[in-house]
């Protein structure tokens, strides 16, 4: 069989001061009739769009409209998140009014959801965080040859969401709060879904992320005291499309090393993004010493938890967590000895 000869796009001859709509118009028609979609303009109709003053890059004809391309979409999207970013944090911010800024946490609703409080109280949930905390606590402010690097720096961690990684964290912060000795720095690293002050029932705006982005903002600036004696909070803070690299930059670091320096006797608890969802708790894990992973029982799989493991084992100091088990055996819970105690 002989091949079939193609003859050239030959297209109908149009007056130079045709108006756009009549181009438009007749191109159309011809990339219709040929059933072609995304056909670069021939050199007449460029030549004719350019007198014209439309872009010489457009290269789709539908209709009376001209379309831009993929890229062309792609590009001015990415410059008004660029733009939007540039503006969000370069707007004026009251730095003045917000140094030893306090906020209320409703303890009430918080130990209606079955949380630890600081009321000293003696129910299940508080006596299985006093026994998490003291192995971490150990570990945190360890002496001589076996001190871990930022030791007092624990991160919680979990496969995927869903898995009780902020109830930990915030259960875990609460409790180490009752120390008598020692403060907590809650921090809501979960730049992406930040739920901490949802969880503990007060609005924030500024926070990590502003830190780091922002060399206006000092940590004086974001660190919220609460109404629980021993215990300051860090929000995550407003969104950034660099959140990443912005929590694996170098001020980053900087930042963890300040936080676990300034004063020794304080824990700092970070509560991360999902392993399994996120880059960030692998980047977080660069800077912590100690990180409590989260694992749902019955839920996630042992794949699920090598794989997320691998993905912050920078860290050494890794305590596995099995949350919302059930007993093996017997109507005794750990925590029931105390029911009716006082």
């Amino acid at each position: 069989t002989s091949a079939r000869t193609r003859r050239p796009l030959r297209l109908p001859a149009i007056p130079a001061p045709a108006p756009l709509r009549l181009v438009v118009r007749r191109s159309a028609r011809i990339l219709r009739k040929l059933g072609a979609d995304r056909i670069p303009l021939p050199a007449r109709l460029r030549a004719l769009s350019i007198k014209h003053g439309i872009s010489e890059n457009v290269s789709l004809l539908r209709g009376n409209a001209l379309e831009p391309t993929e890229h062309q979409k792609a590009v001015e999207a990415a410059r008004k998140r660029f733009e939007s970013a540039d503006t969000h944090f370069r707007r004026p911010l009251d730095l003045t009014a917000r140094m030893g800024r306090t906020v209320e946490i409703d303890l009430e609703a918080v130990h209606a959801q079955g949380m630890v409080t600081p009321f000293g109280e003696r129910t299940q949930i508080a006596e299985e965080f006093r026994l998490i905390k003291r192995p971490l606590l150990l570990n945190a402010f360890e002496k001589g040859k076996n001190a871990i690097r930022n030791g007092n720096i624990i991160m919680v961690a979990s496969s995927r969401s869903g898995e009780g990684k902020t109830f930990t964290a915030v259960n875990l912060a609460m409790s180490i709060a009752s120390e008598r000795d020692l403060t907590v720095l809650l921090i809501d690293a979960d730049v992406a879904k930040p739920d901490i002050p949802n969880a503990l029932g007060f609005d924030a705006d500024i926070g990590l992320v502003d830190l780091i982005a922002d060399d206006r903002i000092k940590v004086s600036d974001v660190i919220l005291r609460t109404n629980v004696d021993n215990l300051s909070v860090i929000p995550a803070g407003r969104p950034h499309h660099l959140a990443t690299e912005l929590l694996a930059s170098e001020r980053m670091a900087q930042l963890v090393t300040e936080l676990s320096l300034r004063y020794p006797e304080r824990v700092v608890i970070m509560d991360s993004p999902p392993a399994l969802l996120s880059s960030v708790a692998g980047v977080l894990a660069l800077n912590v010493g100690q990180i409590l992973f989260v694992v749902e029982a019955e839920r996630t799989s042992q794949t699920a938890v090598d794989s997320a493991i691998g993905l912050v084992s920078a860290c050494k100091n890794i305590n596995l967590l099995l949350n919302k088990s059930r007993p093996l055996g017997g109507n005794e819970r750990f925590g029931s000895y105390y029911t009716g105690y006082y």
